[in-house]
């Protein structure tokens, strides 16, 4: 192990995280704006809608994002749409990410009980009323640990934009790798940024569960 160029390469990696967290901050907005609309189309079955969430979510869920992301880069260019790297990344993340919120937000509006939504309605709220300040607080509560899960996996999941040569932290690695052959110095590297990303945001969501129960339970 080279500590002198492990050193140097500190702020090459530290520019890679910026942009990883760049990356994982848009997908993860984008994703939860995506499973929020179409958990509502989903759960109020909304006609005309809910065909198209459900082939939505399959067709997501069911190809790799890798190959979401090439159709993205390289297929769309080919009928004049170019998009960057960066952009492709993005789309691709949330479009994947997406489908896994709606499951998510589709299971906490699902657990809501009746009884809420009644007493929400017999006290003169109207439907948009009883969804926005009863029921969706409630299954945003329920679906924390979920939603906290989908992060994560969508912040690992950044990686796979490497292969549209945005140069986040896979990229970076995989090139010192290539160019100057530090295998072991790019891998320790990697791993120490990928933990000081991913362990804090998981620290976070354990104590937001937590409080979360707390809140609901009175412990």
């Amino acid at each position: 192990m080279n500590w002198q160029y492990v050193w140097e390469a500190i702020p090459r990696f530290i520019d890679a995280t910026v942009l990883t967290l760049h990356l994982s901050l848009w997908s993860i907005i984008l994703s939860i704006i995506i499973g929020v609309l179409c958990a509502v189309v989903l759960v109020y079955k909304v006609r005309g809608l809910q065909w198209l969430v459900r082939a939505y979510i399959e067709l997501s869920r069911n190809t790799p994002l890798l190959i979401q992301v090439f159709f993205l880069y390289f297929g769309l260019s080919k009928v004049g749409v170019k998009l960057d790297g960066f952009t492709c990344g993005i789309i691709g993340l949330a479009f994947l990410g997406g489908s896994y919120m709606a499951e998510a937000v589709r299971a906490g509006l699902e657990a809501v009980s009746k009884g809420q939504i009644e007493s929400a309605l017999s006290i003169g709220l109207t439907p948009v009323q009883a969804f926005r300040y009863v029921i969706f607080p409630q299954a945003f509560a329920i679906s924390t640990p979920s939603i906290g899960a989908n992060c994560l996996f969508l912040m690992k999941e950044t990686s796979i934009i490497s292969a549209v040569a945005v140069a986040e932290l896979m990229f970076l690695a995989k090139d010192i790798i290539g160019m100057d052959y530090k295998t072991n110095e790019a891998l320790f590297l990697l791993v120490v940024f990928y933990l000081i990303i991913l362990l804090p945001v998981s620290i976070y969501i354990r104590v937001l569960e937590r409080r979360l129960r707390q809140a609901k339970y009175g412990a």
